[in-house]
């Protein structure tokens, strides 16, 4: 890692820092987030600080070494969630998004990964398919989320052999996993 990469890295840890919010934090604590370190941070602030680095840094391999080191740190919720922020959609490859989606550790990391990120990407149909036929839940749960953020944005369009294949997975899903297939359901009608 580089120096000016270093230095941008703890210039947002600082801000995170700055943003921090205890009883957000405690409140993710409690709800069993796996991350180690918690801000507490507002989605909201986490986007006005990575759009500051968005505007500083003009290079788009520069921003994707970024949003890749903050991803690879997964002990933070807000690193985590500051990646697909910055990444450039269309650097961003198949394999890697797929990478990306394996190591999701929460449902609020999965919904802002495909709402920053993945949707935006050219490739964005054939990845949500390799993701829903994965048996990690996780996975599974982040692949409907973008076939959901692809069928809003008409990426997507709703057909009958789909809606089977989330009929017959609403079957057996979590909870979590049977409200967004119920989402995603509704833009069938």
């Amino acid at each position: 890692m580089d120096n000016p990469t270093q230095e941008t890295l703890k210039a947002m840890r600082k801000e995170f820092f700055a943003y921090r919010n205890g009883i957000v934090a405690d409140k993710l604590r409690k709800a069993g987030d796996p991350h180690t370190i918690i801000m507490g941070c507002l989605l909201v602030d986490i986007q006005g600080i990575a759009q500051r680095q968005r505007e500083s840094i003009t290079q788009p391999d520069k921003l994707a070494q970024l949003a890749q080191e903050l991803w690879d740190d997964t002990h933070s919720r807000e690193c985590r969630l500051a990646a697909p922020m910055l990444y450039p959609a269309d650097m961003m490859q198949p394999e890697q998004a797929l990478q990306w989606c394996q190591t999701v550790e929460t449902v609020e990391i999965a919904d802002n990964l495909c709402h920053k990120l993945l949707r935006h990407i050219p490739e964005a149909d054939a990845v949500f398919r390799q993701l829903i036929a994965q048996e990690r839940p996780l996975t599974k749960y982040t692949g409907y989320r973008l076939l959901l953020n692809l069928l809003m944005l008409g990426k997507v369009q709703p057909h009958g052999s789909l809606k089977a294949i989330i009929e017959t997975e609403d079957l057996q899903a979590s909870p979590a996993l049977a409200s967004l297939l119920r989402d995603i359901l509704e833009e069938f009608e």
